[in-house]
């Protein structure tokens, strides 16, 4: 009969526990992580598109529980988990993000590191005044108003990077920005952008123009933009201007007129209109007026300062939104007689 000691007996069952214990906890971690990787890769559970908010200084933790209470996953441990293993979970961003149908919780926590939050739009169409482009950014729903009840005087003060007066000098463009932009943080941006255009413009500008600076071609690219909406005439047009400067004439440009007008303008200019006495007024006073009369867009700062050349002088309207160029007095008057006041 062989006898096996107790103490090598015990030694064997605990061994045995310890490998059962060990194998147990392996195979419980493989399903564990597989279970993890199956819910992570799944979409999460909404069935149309949902707006998740993250506050600065959210955690990772935070964000999953909040999804759980929405019924968006089952339990906040798996996202969490997954983001240490990576470590990411320090490096979620505040915002807006846009959650679709079919998104995962590892395509959401991809999306909430890199920032990639929702963008709102607000256009500036070409050619408004500054006043105008005030009125668009107030009623922004998407932008936060630190002005809404400030003049425009009070909104000047409020921009240090202005040297001069606001007019003209804020890019019309459509501009894409998240929830909680300021007001004054977009026009600095609309401003910057003109600056960055004018600059890229009057590098490449023609030889032997009729302005001191580049301010000065961007009030004559406010006139050509408000002068014509055919985009093919900005050329030829910015060609008649320059060369009326060349010559000492007077610009004579309509545009100026109802600028000077202001509030007063109704629609109709006028003879008597004509002869209103205000620096704007280019039928009074000749070369450019003291600012810009709008926010051109590049084609018409590239049209000012690469202006098509020829001897045309005078332009009048077809009344389709078209131009008759004309090179002399006596051309130009038979096109009024033809276009404005249908003689022939």
């Amino acid at each position: 009969m062989i006898i096996v000691p107790l103490n090598k007996l015990l030694s064997k069952n605990v061994i045995a526990f310890v490998l059962a214990f060990i194998l147990s906890v392996t195979l419980s971690l493989i399903w564990l992580y597989k279970d993890m990787q199956r819910e992570i890769n799944e979409p999460i559970t909404i069935t149309s598109t949902q707006t998740l908010n993250v506050v600065s200084g959210m955690s990772l933790s935070s964000i999953a529980r909040d999804m759980v209470v929405q019924g968006w996953i089952k339990h906040p441990y798996y996202l969490i988990l997954e983001a240490k293993w990576r470590n990411k979970a320090h490096l979620v961003k505040a915002g807006e993000y846009a959650l679709e149908p079919g998104i995962s919780q590892l395509d959401l926590l991809d999306k909430i590191v890199s920032g990639k939050v929702i963008q709102y739009s607000l256009t500036i169409p070409e050619g408004l005044k500054f006043t105008e482009i005030l009125d668009l950014v107030r009623t922004s729903e998407y932008l936060i108003h630190t002005i809404e009840d400030y003049s425009e005087t009070m909104v000047i003060r409020l921009m240090p990077y202005l040297l001069g007066p606001p007019e003209g000098m804020f890019y019309p463009d459509t501009y894409h920005f998240p929830r909680g932009t300021s007001d004054l943080a977009f026009l600095q941006r609309a401003y910057n952008l003109m600056q960055q255009i004018l600059d890229e413009e009057w590098q490449a500008r023609a030889m032997g123009l009729p302005y001191e600076d580049k301010y000065e071609a961007l009030i004559m690219a406010s006139i050509i933009e408000k002068e014509t909406a055919e985009p093919s005439e900005r050329q030829q047009i910015g060609g008649v201007f320059v060369r009326r400067l060349q010559k000492g004439m007077k610009l004579q440009t309509d545009p100026t007129v109802i600028y000077a007008m202001g509030e007063d303008y109704d629609g109709n200019i006028r003879r008597r209109d004509l002869y209103l006495d205000s620096p704007y007024n280019t039928y009074v006073y000749r070369g450019l007026p003291p600012t810009p009369i709008a926010a051109p867009g590049r084609a018409s700062i590239n049209a000012a300062l690469q202006p098509a050349e020829g001897d045309e002088l005078y332009f009048v309207s077809r009344g389709d939104g078209t131009h008759q160029f004309s090179s002399t007095l006596d051309e130009h008057n038979r096109a009024v007689n033809m276009y404005q006041r249908n003689r022939r």
